[in-house]
């Protein structure tokens, strides 16, 4: 697939690195010509300099030939011609950074397929270290219907040394919840787990649940905030 993205900003370039990963074509667009030296001298991917909204930038860029579009430019104004631009061109794949929430509407009338709020998501992941500092990371969808949990699996928690079938059929266990995701230390590949996957001491499993199970399932587990890996930071001498 060819992506190209407008805007070399840390969204542009971090999302750029992950899609090279996976395989993926990606170009970027930026009127600042250090971000497009550092996007081909360190990224690796093809950058244009010059407006992210200029039709010649556009063409040159080779957006006839693109896949997908991502609008990842420093306002959302700049985003909005960058949309209307790429839907003039027939491109139905487009997504979106927004920063300011008013533009929500003019962003799905001028045919963004995916609007993703960089605030609302960092405040909602703060919310949550807040509310369920036992959970190591939180995602939500169906508008908040569905949570999915990544929760540690410490020796002494109630799952360790049990398989999922074991705990599917605890009458314990919350309700409608399933164990989706299992990982048996951090270097390892996530693996979707089947009844005879013993959960092991030092894991990590990924649960989907509903928002009103959420304490239930952290009581379960028998998962405490002391569970969780420390942040140890260092002060220098000054």
């Amino acid at each position: 697939m060819y992506v190209l993205i407008g805007g070399a900003g840390m969204t542009g370039l971090g999302l750029a690195q992950q899609l090279l990963k996976v395989g993926h074509t990606v170009a970027i667009i930026d009127a600042d010509p250090l971000a497009c030296r550092f996007a081909r001298e360190k990224i690796g991917v093809m950058a244009f300099e010059g407006s992210a909204v200029s039709t010649a930038v556009l063409l040159e860029a080779g957006i006839k030939q693109a896949n997908a579009v991502v609008a990842a430019l420093r306002d959302d104004a700049l985003n909005l011609a960058l949309i209307t631009l790429s839907r003039s061109y027939g491109l139905s794949h487009i997504v979106v950074r927004m920063r300011d929430r008013e533009f929500m509407e003019a962003y799905r009338l001028a045919g963004a397929s995916h609007i993703i709020s960089t605030i609302d998501l960092a405040v909602a992941s703060m919310a949550n270290a807040i509310e369920y500092p036992q959970i190591e990371s939180m995602m939500h969808f169906e508008h908040g219907q569905v949570e999915v949990l990544k929760l540690p699996v410490p020796g002494d928690c109630k799952v360790a040394g049990r398989t999922v079938a074991q705990i599917a059929q605890d009458p314990r266990f919350p309700t409608g919840s399933l164990i989706i995701g299992y990982q048996c230390h951090a270097c390892a590949n996530l693996e979707i787990p089947n009844g005879n996957t013993v959960l092991e001491s030092g894991s990590t499993i990924l649960v989907v649940t509903r928002p009103e199970l959420v304490h239930q399932m952290i009581d379960y587990l028998g998962i405490r905030a002391s569970h969780l890996p420390t942040l140890e930071v260092s002060h220098p001498n000054l």
